[in-house]
């Protein structure tokens, strides 16, 4: 059996609850990365009512965990993903189509989950992603 190691990462955004950004299973290298939120590293909600603006920052805070446990893009073996509006549907498959090459190059990219939901930890975010990677 692995050793389980609770980590969040130099450099990363204040969780935004009562957990971690990631579980770390150091026997296999699996990491289970706890759901990203739009959080400044203020602790701030960034782009209060702009899906496009919470997306990106989401991203960020999940390259930012990916880096600072020794990982990249590259080490993310799925996405889930949740949304509170159905209607951010087509914006996040834009915003995806448009982040996603930078991040990825060629396809295939990782497999992801798609899910709405009632809300989300604060009213103010729109998305929040989920990631396990092999580090």
């Amino acid at each position: 059996m692995g050793k389980v190691t609770i980590e969040n990462p130099p450099g990363c955004a204040p969780a935004q609850g009562l957990y971690s950004h990631a579980g770390v299973i150091r026997a296999g290298n699996v990491v289970c990365i706890a759901g990203q939120l739009a959080v400044g590293l203020d602790g701030s909600v960034v782009g209060k009512h702009d899906f496009a603006a919470q997306f990106a920052c989401v991203f960020k805070n999940l390259g930012d965990v990916l880096k600072g446990l020794g990982g990249d893009w590259h080490s993310v073996a799925k996405f889930t993903t949740y949304l509170v509006h159905s209607q951010d549907i087509e914006k996040f498959m834009k915003e995806r189509q448009a982040l996603f090459p930078k991040l990825f190059g060629q396809l295939p990219y990782p497999p992801n989950t798609l899910l709405i939901v009632d809300r989300l930890v604060k009213e103010d975010f729109l998305i929040e992603v989920e990631a396990i990677a092999g580090i």
